[in-house]
């Protein structure tokens, strides 16, 4: 007689759930962190910190498959659990975006950066937003604006104990489904120095066609400077050269983290979805694109060759 199969634990769940995520398999990384939330709120165990991690997850799944309506409901929940959580807070302000709600954008980007001042995409946001408010409500648009909520130092202190205590646990991921840890130290002005000119040795190499020297290069610079975003998107054009597509595609979204908006990030991405044959995730990047470039002639061309290969 077979034996019975053991359903999988929640914590099981939300690992397939992250593995799906990283392979870009974005559909089948939401079924399974519902499936762990699902088992999570039967559990004896259940840690409301958990819970918002889980719906924090699924709404960045949710917001990569262009979900953003349930992505906002998603990162409502977590931040009900878990309050002024930094992922769910920019996840939810990149899917108001998306659905043009600049004024709720606004305030979680704004938000975001009361918990840590130095988020890039939150400070690129705020200023995105700043544009698009301007342009629709005219110079008296901050009176137009929901109110924003105050973090306090106390709750500050809390989330800062939180990261450490996440931090000191074995084998901590540098990053959870597309969000940049926001504690990491800033590199010293010594490594920033020798990543600089690692980089530029890396540039050299590309002019000269030695993509896979160049990668070396582009790496090393990379561990002592993981902030500078060029790095990233040279790298993936470099990856894209010698058809590691999948690899180019990680190096965009660690570029997209820091500058959301960041245009050859946006199209080196799409070039490797094409590659890749993700029609939909190609012609996500290519709009994303042309949202801030809407005559960006490389684009357009791109995007009505991904449209002739459906």
């Amino acid at each position: 007689m077979p034996q019975k199969q053991r359903s999988k634990s929640w914590t099981e769940l939300k690992q397939v759930g992250n593995e799906c995520f990283k392979a870009g398999q974005y559909g089948d990384a939401t079924n399974s962190y519902s499936q762990a939330i699902k088992e999570l709120e039967k559990s004896n165990k259940r840690n409301p910190e958990d819970l918002g991690i889980l719906y924090s997850n699924r709404a960045a799944s949710n917001l990569k498959e262009g979900n953003c309506t349930e992505c906002v409901k998603d990162c409502n929940m977590s931040l009900e659990l878990f309050p002024f959580n930094v992922k769910p807070l920019l996840r939810r302000a990149a899917a108001y975006e998306a659905l043009e709600r600049y004024r709720q954008a606004y305030v979680d980007y704004k938000t975001a950066l009361q918990i840590d001042c130095n988020i890039a995409a939150a400070h690129d946001g705020t200023n995105r937003m700043t544009k698009a408010l301007t342009e629709a409500d005219g110079p008296s648009w901050r009176e137009k604006l929901p109110p924003i909520p105050t973090v306090s130092l106390s709750d500050r202190e809390k989330l800062a104990q939180k990261t450490t205590a996440n931090a000191a646990q074995p084998n901590p991921s540098p990053k959870q489904n597309g969000t940049r840890q926001t504690n990491k130290p800033a590199p010293s002005d010594k490594d920033m120095k020798k990543a600089q000119t690692l980089k530029e040795e890396g540039n050299a190499l590309v002019k000269k066609g030695e993509h896979k020297k160049a990668i070396e290069k582009y790496s090393q610079s990379i561990k002592l400077n993981p902030t500078e975003i060029t790095t990233y998107t040279n790298r993936a054009l470099c990856y894209l050269s010698v058809q590691q597509y999948r690899d180019a595609v990680r190096d965009c979204d660690e570029a997209l983290i820091i500058d959301s908006s960041n245009i050859k990030a946006l199209y080196r991405r799409a070039q490797a979805h094409l590659e890749l044959k993700d029609i939909k995730g190609c012609e996500d990047d290519l709009n994303s694109l042309l949202k801030v470039e809407p005559k960006n002639v490389a684009a357009l061309k791109m995007l009505q060759d991904a449209q002739d290969r459906k």
